[in-house]
């Protein structure tokens, strides 16, 4: 399957439909399908005439948008590879992105030309290029699909060489497709696309909405009331968050149950949600409803998925903790270090195959040759799974902390520090320790106008917890760093707590 045939589609049976709407400030840019189309069709000469050929690759530097959209589209018209580049990244690890990927050109949005680094190919603005676009004809739809390759997702770069994940026109179908089976899209929903699409949450959250002829909405970057306005007064009503995107659009000032009211579904994932946190936005969006995502660039989206049903009041004991089950055409297993499945309820090292499953680690046979275990995709996550089939992730297997020969799941202690009313997030992480070979240090943000030393933490954790899975120490910060997917960066606080 090629990634335009939802155009396609949607051109034959409703042109004049919105496609696409980029919010800036109070302007509103919108594009029908029969605009977008023309739109992406001129693109793809212009990538034409800049020398593009099917198969090369497109490096792309810019924050969401309809132009950002525009061009990925155009790429694929033609054949080519888009290369969607971290805007948060360093100027120095761009330029490593662009010559490992060897994109034979870069566009950029002018708003980031601080970023744009020196490299050896040419460089265009995506608003000169757009413009540039306009003049040429329009070319025919090569139809490029199947394990032609769509995408080259970079992952990593906080520490160590950043992996390019090879992402197929298959491999990104196949995500959407089961993810809709179990969760219909429909064709009338309009999803604001803030997460970023440099990731993939951001990247499949498109496609599935090109592929069944929704209306996407694109925000430059996560605002809690540039979010609330666009649920209320453009009809937002399908949204991707991380937990520290839902916990500041509840948390500012401007938020209002009225305001939320068109909202009807809520897609969760990257980072593990604080029973507190989605208690409280169960609450606050009453008409939405809420799933769990669980899936990795690698995977080109979710593999599975925890439904609605077990979120809400009356939903079965301990599955809202799920991350739901193997989702359709997805194989998972959790194995133990031989690569053996354990006994339900275990934990281990979740394991998946299936056709979703990236083609590899661009330009690195060895890193690819080391995801892979007899054909299964090694997550790197930690997990358990019930007689029935649902999935507890509970932790990074890297985070994982081993103190006095016990294994502490970081979520665990997190969640429990979560709890207390002056906490408004908390990351643990493992260090050195002489004596125990590891001991657990918490990262703490409280609340506003709260106040807790860490010797009250610690009695709140002993309460709770057994003694070794209690921070040993406390770190209090206004902030914790996280990705520009929004997942706290457990490698830096290391860093920083271990100086």
């Amino acid at each position: 399957m090629y990634l335009t045939q939802g155009l396609h589609r949607t051109l034959q049976r409703h042109s004049g439909k919105e496609a696409l709407v980029h919010l800036d400030g109070c302007l509103r840019r919108r594009q029908s399908f029969a605009e977008l189309v023309s739109s992406v069709a001129r693109q793809a000469a212009e990538l034409a005439d800049h020398g593009v050929k099917a198969g090369e690759r497109v490096a792309l530097l810019a924050p969401n948008s309809d132009q950002f959209v525009q061009v990925l589209l155009a790429c694929w018209w033609l054949g080519a590879v888009a290369c969607p580049l971290n805007i948060r990244w360093s100027v120095l690890e761009l330029a490593d992105a662009v010559a490992d990927s060897g994109a034979v050109l870069l566009l950029a949005d002018e708003s980031l030309a601080y970023l744009i680094p020196k490299v050896e190919v040419p460089v265009v603005t995506l608003e000169a290029f757009a413009a540039q676009a306009r003049h040429h004809a329009e070319v025919p739809d090569t139809r490029t699909g199947g394990d032609a390759l769509a995408a080259i997702l970079y992952t990593g770069g906080t520490t160590g060489r950043a992996k390019g994940v090879m992402l197929s026109h298959a491999n990104l179908w196949a995500s959407c497709v089961a993810r809709g089976a179990e969760l219909p899209n429909s064709p009338d929903s309009v999803a604001l696309l803030v997460a970023p699409m440099f990731h993939v949450a951001g990247l499949s959250r498109l496609v599935g909405q090109l592929v069944v002829g929704g209306t996407c909405t694109t925000l430059a970057r996560f605002q809690p009331d540039r979010v609330l306005d666009a649920i209320e007064h453009d009809g937002v009503s399908d949204i991707v968050v991380v937990p520290t995107m839902l916990q500041a659009l509840l948390d500012t000032p401007e938020f209002r149950r009225e305001r939320v009211q068109g909202l009807t579904r809520v897609a969760f994932g990257a980072a593990p949600m604080p029973p507190d946190l989605l208690e409280r936005a169960l609450a606050s969006l009453p008409n939405a409803e809420f799933f769990q995502a669980y899936g990795m660039t690698e995977t080109a989206g979710a593999v599975c998925m925890n439904p609605p049903a077990n979120h809400r009041a009356g939903a079965r004991g301990g599955l809202v903790n799920s991350v739901g089950r193997a989702g359709l055409g997805a194989e998972i297993l959790v194995t133990d270090e031989e690569g053996r499945e354990v006994p339900r309820g275990d934990v281990g090292e979740v394991v998946l195959r299936g056709p979703m499953v990236m083609r590899g680690y661009w330009r690195q046979p060895e890193t690819t040759q080391a995801a892979f275990r007899d054909g299964w995709l090694r997550t790197g996550d930690a997990g358990r799974m019930d007689e029935s089939g649902h999935l507890f992730i509970v932790d990074r297997i890297k985070d994982m902390i081993i103190s006095g020969g016990e294994n502490v799941y970081s979520g665990e202690v997190e969640t429990v520090l979560r709890s207390h009313a002056a906490v408004a997030q908390a990351a643990v992480v493992g260090v050195p320790d002489a004596r125990w070979g590891e001991s657990v240090h918490a990262v703490v943000v409280l609340r506003p106008g709260a106040s807790a030393a860490g010797d009250a933490l610690t009695e709140w954790c002993r309460a709770r917890l057994a003694g070794y899975k209690c921070p040993r120490a406390f770190s209090f910060v206004p902030e914790l760093p996280v990705s520009g997917a929004g997942k706290v960066l457990k490698s830096v606080l290391r860093e920083q707590v271990r100086r």
